[in-house]
C-alpha cells in the first residue's frame, strides 16, 4: 500500500519534545496525518495537541519502559483506529572510548537506542500484519553505517539497530510493510548539546580522542548543517513514495561518509580476495 496522501494515514512518532521528532510531528499534523506525539513528559507536546485537536494525541512514553509502550500503542490505536507509521525516533548519544565505557551506562544506552524500538515494533506488528499494510522507520544514524573513534558504544546501538531493520524488512514484505532505515548525519538537534552524555569513566591517555571528540561536537552544536524540518519533509516524501528505499541517508556529510566506507570496504575485499576465498573447501572436479 502507497501512502499517496499523509491525509488518511496514523502515525506513532517517539521522541516529540524536540529535534527532528519535534520537527516531523508537526510536518506530519500539517500535512493532515493523525499522530500520536510522545514524549517522556507529554506536557512537552501539549501545544500541539492545542493546535490539531481531534488529530494529535499527546502521550507519556519512556521506551525502555514496556508498560508504557503497550499502553501508549493501546491507546492510539483506539484513539485513531490503527497504526500506518511507526518512526522509532527517541534515542541520545553517548561518548567515551571503548576502554572508558562503564557497564551500565551502556546497558541503559542500549535499552533507550536498541530495545525501545524493538518494544515499539513488537507492540505495533500484530495491527499493521491484520492490516496487511503499514511503514517502519527506524531512525539510526551515519554512525550506524560508519562508526568513529569516541562514539563506539553509540554506533554499537544504531549498527544493532540498522541490522534489525534489515532483518525485519524481509520478514514483513509478505504482509505488505515497509521497512526503512533512516540515517542522519550531524543535524541541528539536541543530540549533540543538551542530550549527549559522557562515560563517567575517564583515562587520560584518550584525551585526544574521546575528550576530543566531545570538545570537537559540543563546539558545533547549533551549526551542524543538517536542517531538522527539511529532514522532516523527507521522511514525508519516504512515506508518500511508490518505490520505498531500504536505507535513506539524510544529508550531505552522511552521503559523504558513506560513499568513503564503501570504497575503502571494496579495496579491502578486493586485496584480501584470494585470502577470503581460501578457507572454502576445495571444489570438487
Amino acid at each position: 500500500m502507497t501512502y499517496s496522501s499523509i491525509s488518511d494515514t496514523v502515525w506513532f512518532i517517539t521522541g516529540c519534545s524536540t529535534g527532528l521528532g519535534r520537527a516531523l510531528a508537526e510536518a506530519a499534523l500539517a500535512a493532515g496525518a493523525r499522530v500520536a506525539v510522545t514524549a517522556r513528559d507529554s506536557k512537552s507536546v501539549s501545544d500541539l495537541v492545542a493546535q490539531y485537536p481531534g488529530r494529535a494525541l499527546a502521550l507519556n512514553l519512556d521506551v525502555t519502559r514496556s508498560a508504557e509502550v503497550r499502553d501508549a500503542v493501546d491507546e492510539c490505536s483506539n484513539t485513531f483506529g490503527h497504526v500506518d507509521v511507526l518512526v522509532n525516533n527517541a534515542g541520545y548519544g553517548y561518548l567515551a572510548a571503548v576502554e572508558e565505557g562503564v557497564k551500565d551506562e551502556v546497558c541503559t544506552l542500549f535499552d533507550t537506542n536498541f530495545f525501545g524500538p524493538v518494544s515499539l515494533i513488537q507492540a505495533v506488528l500484530p495491527i499493521m500484519r491484520a492490516r496487511r499494510c503499514g511503514h517502519i522507520i527506524n531512525i539510526t544514524s551515519i554512525r550506524g553505517l560508519a562508526g568513529g573513534g569516541g562514539s563506539g558504544y553509540y554506533s554499537a546501538t544504531k549498527f544493532a539497530l540498522e541490522g534489525l531493520t534489515e532483518s525485519l524488512r524481509e520478514e514483513v514484505a509478505e504482509f505488505g510493510i515497509k521497512v526503512t532505515a533512516v540515517s542522519p548525519g550531524a543535524f541541528r538537534t539536541d543530540w549533540a548539546g543538551r542530550s549527549l552524555r559522557r562515560s563517567t569513566r575517564t583515562i587520560k591517555h584518550y584525551t585526544q580522542g574521546a575528550e576530543n571528540r566531545y570538545e570537537t561536537i559540543s563546539k558545533r552544536d547549533g551549526t551542524q548543517a543538517g536542517d531538522p524540518s527539511a529532514a522532516a519533509q523527507a521522511i514525508i516524501a519516504l512515506v508518500r513514495s511508490d518505490d520505498v528505499p531500504g536505507h535513506l541517508l539524510l544529508g550531505t556529510a552522511a552521503m559523504t561518509t558513506m560513499r568513503k566506507k564503501m570504497a575503502n570496504f571494496a579495496d579491502e575485499i578486493d586485496a584480501w580476495e584470494s585470502t577470503s576465498q581460501s578457507t572454502d573447501f576445495p571444489i570438487s572436479e
